[in-house]
């Protein structure tokens, strides 16, 4: 059983944050991407069940851009499929944990709840963060 990525978003985020994943982490031929709405005659359900069924026998982590959109609404259809594991707010500081974690991890779930802890770590309003350094150092 193989693991697997799928990074999916409406419109190019998709592909266009696994550019950014590349440049820092390398090719990796186990993610795939899906870029929702881009064709007017797009079918989102016949889309995802063709990914569903290309990676039957894997473990599957699908991470989307938006929780409660229809990219990750329409990907909840398979949250009983076993090792199915989605994701909503697909970002690059998880996304690079995830990667650099997934062949060591012994336990998928573990690794994206810590994964997810560190990542929400590295989002930062930097004009307060900044600001509270200074006043730190100044005492």
């Amino acid at each position: 059983m193989e693991r697997k990525l799928i990074l999916a978003s409406h419109g190019n985020f998709a592909s266009g944050i696994l550019s950014s994943l590349e440049l820092i982490c390398g090719k990796n031929d186990r993610i795939t991407t899906m870029d929702a709405y881009m064709a007017a005659d797009y079918n989102l359900s016949e889309e995802i069940k063709a990914l569903m069924d290309e990676n039957k026998g894997n473990e599957l982590i699908v991470i989307t851009d938006i929780f409660g959109g229809s990219v990750n609404n329409e990907f909840l259809n398979y949250i009983h499929t076993p090792s199915f594991y989605l994701i909503a707010g697909m970002n690059l500081p998880l996304l690079i944990e995830l990667v650099t974690q997934l062949e060591s991890t012994d336990s998928i779930p573990e690794m994206i709840k810590q994964a997810l802890a560190n990542s929400t770590m590295t989002i930062q309003f930097c004009n307060e963060t900044i600001q509270n350094e200074i006043e730190e150092e100044e005492f």
